[in-house]
């Protein structure tokens, strides 16, 4: 403790009259923290990691792994060009890189965690014969557009740039994409109701109104993929299967009956 209050004193004077030595003294105190945390996590967090039940916990630590270290140095950095105070607009430049470095680093990071998260429950769901993996994958892709918009207003912000016409402008060209691409969404929102809706399954054997009948092979945003009795694959778009009457001969059971004219000479 002696040796602190010797010392730091005139740390801080000798920081104070050389301006650059103390930003390199400021960044090299968060490398040397950097290094302990990734010290942390590759030996105490990923040993905790291997006794936990939650198999996850490996693949998000590899994931957080770099950016969390990277950020550190990413801060201590920010810090040491604060230290300095460079004039404008140099110090604007150089703050709004470092952070839209930061943003682009954990936007992906969220991403990539995000994704792996998706991809486990899907799986998970699959093989417990669960239905619903079609609505996980969805709100992943979802969840991971939310986090990329925004990245990219965080990334706007940054560099002061006024995003008010950008929104303008956006919400013309959605009513523009939106009377273009009317058939293809009402096909996803089509998709999005047989989802929660589940009037079928994939492995049920259904009949349309307009005369398709078949066994569902797969439930996708855009279509229903049926085959029917001679191996034929037929696609139909979900907008008509939620505007039309379907008989679904697989359910309540999974037993159905199948009619056949016999004539008799």
């Amino acid at each position: 403790m002696e040796f602190l209050h010797k010392w730091l004193p005139q740390v801080w004077d000798f920081m104070n009259e050389s301006k650059v030595l103390g930003a390199l003294i400021i960044v090299a105190a968060f490398c040397i923290v950097a290094w302990l945390v990734d010290l942390i996590m590759d030996r105490l967090l990923r040993a905790l990691a291997r006794k936990s039940k939650f198999h996850l916990d490996d693949a998000i630590l590899d994931i957080l792994h770099r950016p969390v270290w990277v950020s550190i140095v990413l801060v201590g950095a920010l810090t040491g060009v604060r230290w300095i105070s460079p004039r404008q607009p140099f110090i604007f430049i150089f703050v709004a890189v470092l952070k839209s470095v930061l943003v682009l680093i954990w936007a992906q990071a969220i991403n990539r965690v995000l994704l792996r998260i998706a991809d486990d429950w899907v799986r998970h769901w699959r093989e417990a014969n669960r239905h619903g993996s079609e609505m996980i994958r969805l709100g992943g892709s979802i969840a991971r557009l939310v986090v990329l918009a925004g990245a990219i207003f965080l990334f706007l912000s940054l560099w002061k740039i006024n995003i008010t016409p950008l929104l303008a402008s956006a919400g013309i060209a959605g009513v523009a994409v939106a009377l273009a691409a009317k058939e293809t969404l009402s096909n996803f929102f089509g998709g999005i109701t047989v989802l929660l809706d589940q009037p079928y399954k994939v492995g049920d054997y259904i009949i349309l109104d307009s005369g398709e009948r078949g066994e569902v092979a797969e439930i996708g945003l855009r279509s229903t993929r049926i085959v029917t009795r001679d191996d034929v694959q037929v696609s139909i778009p979900n907008s008509v299967i939620t505007n039309t009457k379907v008989i679904n001969e697989s359910a309540p059971e999974p037993r159905f009956r199948v009619r056949i004219k016999v004539g008799v000479a």
